[in-house]
């Protein structure tokens, strides 16, 4: 007859039971005594005052440093790599005149006996440099953090604005700037100071690492954010400008894109903008010279370098501004047409039309006595698309003018021609 499994449970479970605690009686009693091994990734040396206007660097080919704690298991179980400091003092090295230098190391270990404990290798392998002290102007920043709206950075600076850093020769003198950043005035209305932290770039434009950060004597620094306020709508003037245009031309108009900007400000230099310019810029006559034109003249300004102490564009506007001079034949104007009021010829059926723009220029010259103001009727624009398919064209377009006037310059325009869709044939389909 076949025995179950479950036969005496209760019996083969206390014999499991009973193993067990007879193993762990076996090994609380049997407290094994053994050899561990740990690795050591840093050797903190001391006394280095010892070496005068020297700094000491750890050797680049320093081996593995191993540290073998023998003790009982229980003991052993409490420690990790952790709990072990480990030193190399610079006065016991052994000679200051070899390279690398070799320093004797000395590990402690909480609830170890030194006799307990040993180290391979026995030194640790350092460089001596000489110091150098250079000083640097401090880069101030604010990130990515961005004030409030209707608010712009005015200006940063720095507490201090310049310091002096000192460390090892090679390390000194890999540093290409210094820089501090600003993190809290996102959605901030009011100035801004924080104390932070430098972070030193080096010629490769890579931040220093912690460790080479180690050997520099870095302060900590107060930035702080002076917030302005964004005033729109300031005119831009550009109505002087040097020089004449060719013999028999003229100047029609001075006009410029854009021909209002924005700008932010403290609450002084906004003020005296209103007070005295009535919140216009103005474009000095020398940066615009027509002499001898006869064509139409255009340049670009910076305007960010025209703008008063105390003013600056917000952030991501541009900095440039376009001036067109309109230069013509004496005695001719400029004239603005509506693009709804050109009259459109032979546009094929199912098709139709849209202008590029919503006006187009026409410069007439008065050849004779002829009325003061032309307007419609005496003025008929129009433009033929005879054979024209569906597509994008920009063409001649046809003024008809009243006798005593011609156009100065042929006129196009563009147009968009397309198919006109019928909602009620799309729904069938």
């Amino acid at each position: 007859m076949k025995k179950k499994l479950t036969d005496n449970i209760s019996l083969k479970i206390m014999s499991v039971v009973a193993a067990v605690l007879v193993w762990l009686i076996v090994v609380n009693v049997d407290n094994p005594t053994r050899t561990t091994s740990y690795v050591i990734s840093n050797v903190e040396l001391t006394n280095q005052a010892y070496i005068e206007n020297q700094v000491c660097l750890p050797d680049k080919d320093q081996e593995t440093i191993r540290v073998y704690i023998t003790g009982d298991r229980k003991t052993l179980s409490r420690i990790s790599a952790s709990n072990i400091r480990a030193y190399a003092d610079m006065q016991q090295a052994v000679d200051l005149e070899r390279t690398p230098v070799m320093v004797p190391i000395t590990v402690v270990c909480d609830g170890i006996s030194p006799n307990n404990i040993e180290v391979v290798p026995k030194n640790y392998a350092v460089h001596l440099e000489d110091k150098k002290t250079q000083e640097f102007v401090i880069g101030v920043s604010s990130g990515d953090s961005r004030p409030g709206k209707g608010y712009e950075i005015g200006t940063l600076t720095c507490n201090p604005e310049k310091i002096k850093i000192t460390g090892p020769e090679s390390l000194i003198n890999k540093i290409d700037n210094v820089t501090a950043t600003i993190s809290n005035i996102e959605g901030k209305t009011e100035n801004v100071s924080q104390e932070t932290s430098l972070v030193i770039y080096d010629k490769n434009g890579e931040v220093l690492t912690d460790a080479e950060m180690s050997y520099l004597n870095v302060p900590r620094v107060i930035v702080t954010a002076r917030l302005w306020k964004v005033r729109s709508n300031i005119q831009i003037d550009a109505e002087e400008y040097t020089g004449e245009p060719a013999e028999g031309y003229q100047v029609e108009s001075v006009v410029t894109v854009p021909d209002v900007i924005s700008v932010a400000g403290s609450d002084e230099a906004l003020q005296n903008l209103a007070d005295t310019e009535l919140n216009r810029i103005s474009i000095p006559a020398e940066f615009v010279d027509i002499t001898g034109a006869d064509s139409d003249y255009e340049t670009k300004v910076n305007i960010a370098e025209l703008l008063p102490d105390g003013l600056k564009l917000p952030s991501g506007a541009s900095e440039d501004v376009w001036i067109r001079v309109k230069i013509l034949p004496l005695g001719s104007h400029a004239y603005e047409y509506q693009t709804q009021d050109i009259e459109v010829e032979n546009l094929e059926e199912g098709l139709q039309v849209v202008f590029g723009t919503d006006r187009i220029e026409l410069r007439i010259k008065e050849t004779e006595e002829a009325e003061e103001i032309l307007a419609e009727p005496w003025i008929r624009v129009s433009v033929n698309l005879e054979g024209k398919e569906e597509g994008s064209y920009e063409l001649p377009v046809d003024v008809e003018l009243p006798e005593g006037y011609e156009l100065v310059e042929p006129v196009t325009a563009e147009v968009q021609i397309s198919v006109i869709s019928s909602v009620a044939e799309n729904s069938e389909e």
